[in-house]
């Protein structure tokens, strides 16, 4: 049976991580990073954080969304990953990546629209 604390430590993980890329981003990041890219890092950062609460969230309901929790993880690090990677080296063709992310998101959080739909009494 799948542990509910493994969404708990990837949702950490992610927003542990989250948070400290969004302070490099906000500091270290500052000068560095033109303005367009800046705006993408905090859409990474934006995304990132909002998905990990998510699976914090996730970890207290039954059933256990263990599946579809690794999909959404997977999601954000494809999504704010290649995002974090586009501003940080300025490859435009990254945003290419971004949207296979997006659609891991989208079919995570559908997977779990359906699971709770189709476990409502």
């Amino acid at each position: 049976m799948p542990s509910t604390n493994d969404l708990r430590f990837l949702g950490a993980i992610l927003a542990m991580s989250g948070i400290m890329l969004g302070a490099f981003g906000a500091h270290a990041l500052k000068g560095t990073l033109a303005p367009p890219l800046q705006e993408v890092w905090h859409t990474a950062v934006e995304y990132q954080l909002w998905n990990a609460m998510g699976l914090i969230g996730l970890a207290g309901w039954e059933p256990v969304f263990q599946r579809p929790g690794r999909l959404i993880a997977l999601g954000v690090l494809i999504f704010s990953g290649s995002l974090y990677t586009l501003a940080l080296s300025n490859l435009h063709w990254l945003g290419a990546v971004t949207p296979l992310g997006g659609l891991c998101l989208l079919g995570g959080w559908g997977w779990v629209a359906l699971k709770t739909w189709c476990h409502r009494k």
